[in-house]
């Protein structure tokens, strides 16, 4: 055991990897929901209200109120790159440091954007229905679509995984371009083999248009009806990133309308607890288009070896604070940007 005295009590509130809870009972007393299922609101404050600090994942949400009532909280790990479910700002005030992990899912993102794109344009899902249902007989003249050689993709966001995908798609032949505040520089630009446009530029040359962006108020709703109307009738627009960057009903609409041919997302408005009326389900009008859509449920970071490295790094931003350290990715209040 690394501490003497007592033990701080931790929180864990998803299920976590055997040696990541072996890790943590090392230096900490961690309280482990066990099940596939998140606890409740109720059930989460009823285990936290004594704790020292908190493992959580991205299907949770700390605000002001949930603090308020758990008095000796000082710290909560994120086991997650994207912290806009959690008020980092009233963390700060109420002295409960909280940090996250944010380089481990790049290359995951990155790659299940690929996929989604792919599944899209090639019609897997339909083809993959099509041989289930017993009508297969061999090849026949259907499920024409789109690969990747040739096309343009469209980047919202040059970050760590709009270079990442932007690498990947350069090797698939296809052409890059990108929009973002910060704009690369010139020998990064040519290294990715990506071209800077203007936002309306990219938005209206892409063949996909993928935004990678964090939510913030001002990315919230930033592909809506006006941002549609702007992008090609026969592009595919993905989403990786954060439900709430799309308005899915303005997307539905372009959809049923022949506006748009297709949606990709693998995140959904009604995962985003920080806006204050976000969707209780995604909506219908979206879900039956199944011809022109491909859902995956937020697979993001859903590679074994990934997911174990975000927990352990996660559970290692506690040992660092019980420590008597700074957690190495700990998050300011000047990080944060609020949604709405």
């Amino acid at each position: 055991m690394k501490v003497t005295g007592v033990v701080p009590r931790v929180v864990v509130t998803n299920r976590i990897h055997s040696d990541v809870l072996t890790y943590l009972e090392t230096f900490c007393r961690p309280v482990v929901n066990g099940a596939v299922e998140p606890l409740s609101r109720e059930d989460l404050l009823r285990l936290s209200r004594d704790a020292d600090g908190m493992l959580v994942f991205m299907n949770d949400w700390i605000d002001d109120a949930f603090l308020a009532e758990c008095p000796s909280l000082r710290i909560i790990s994120a086991a997650l790159k994207g912290y806009d479910n959690f008020d980092i700002e009233a963390c700060a005030r109420r002295g409960v440091c909280f940090a996250y992990v944010p380089d481990r899912l790049t290359v995951a993102t990155a790659e299940l954007a690929m996929g989604l794109m792919i599944g899209l344009g090639r019609k897997l899902i339909e083809g993959d229905s099509y041989v289930r249902s017993g009508k297969f007989y061999g090849w026949r003249p259907y499920f024409y679509g789109n690969g990747l050689a040739g096309q343009t993709v469209g980047i919202l966001g040059m970050g760590n995984v709009g270079r990442a995908l932007a690498r990947r798609l350069a090797a698939c032949e296809m052409r890059v371009l990108y929009h973002d505040q910060n704009r690369l520089g010139p020998g990064e630009e040519s290294s990715l083999g990506v071209t800077f446009c203007g936002f309306d530029d990219v938005v209206s040359q892409a063949d996909y248009l993928v935004p990678l962006l964090p939510l913030s108020r001002d990315t919230y709703h930033l592909i809506d009806e006006d941002v549609i109307a702007k992008m090609s009738p026969h592009s595919l627009l993905i989403n990786p990133s954060r439900g709430s960057i799309i308005d899915e009903n303005a997307v539905a609409r372009a959809l049923h309308a022949n506006r748009l041919a297709g949606y990709a997302a693998d995140v959904f408005e009604m995962e985003d607890w920080a806006v204050s009326d976000r969707p209780i389900k995604i909506p219908d009008r979206l879900l039956e288009l199944r011809e022109k859509t491909l859902f995956t449920p937020h697979l993001g970071s859903a590679v074994c070896s990934v997911r174990l490295a975000i927990e352990m790094e996660a559970a290692s931003h506690l040992d660092q604070f019980f420590s008597g350290g700074v957690p190495q990715h700990k998050v300011e209040p000047s990080q944060t940007a609020e949604v709405r």
